[in-house]
């Protein structure tokens, strides 16, 4: 029998965060990239213990569509392009799909998005690249009209 085996989903995710996600700041970098990007003009960070026992963003930018916030946990999931050749046109700090995915993979998440155009907001609760939770709840509109 031979030695090599595809590895399971869970034991990819957490391979592909550690490339992605080296530490708490890495986290943080990369949802502040997530909001700048969704076109947020006040970002905020709350960070306890260093980043080991909460990092939480909140923003203004434009939100994820309820039909959306599951799949952004995928892999290679993204909004900015569409084939290879968007590429070389892409002006976001941020392309790939891998922040959401790397960061579940490792730890607790919890999304919460309200559009502008939502009557309500969503969250979505993901632990080890799994859904738990998603819900319908209140959220304040943030939307800061650039979107």
């Amino acid at each position: 029998m031979g030695k090599i085996v595809l590895l399971d989903d869970l034991t990819i995710n957490k391979i592909a965060a550690g490339e992605v996600i080296e530490r708490p700041a890495s986290v943080v970098k990369e949802m502040v990239e997530n909001s700048i990007d969704a076109g947020a003009k006040n970002i905020t960070v709350e960070i306890k213990n260093g980043g080991i026992s909460l990092i939480k963003i909140t923003d203004d930018g434009c939100g994820i569509a309820e039909d959306d916030m599951e799949i952004a946990f995928e892999r290679h999931a993204t909004s900015k392009i569409r084939q290879a050749d968007d590429l070389e046109t892409i002006k976001t700090m941020g392309f790939r799909g891998e922040a959401l995915a790397s960061v579940a993979a490792i730890a607790n998440v919890e999304m919460i998005s309200k559009r502008l155009e939502d009557e309500t907001g969503h969250k979505i609760i993901v632990e080890g690249g799994k859904i738990l939770e998603k819900t319908e709840i209140g959220a304040p509109v943030r939307n800061n009209n650039n979107c």
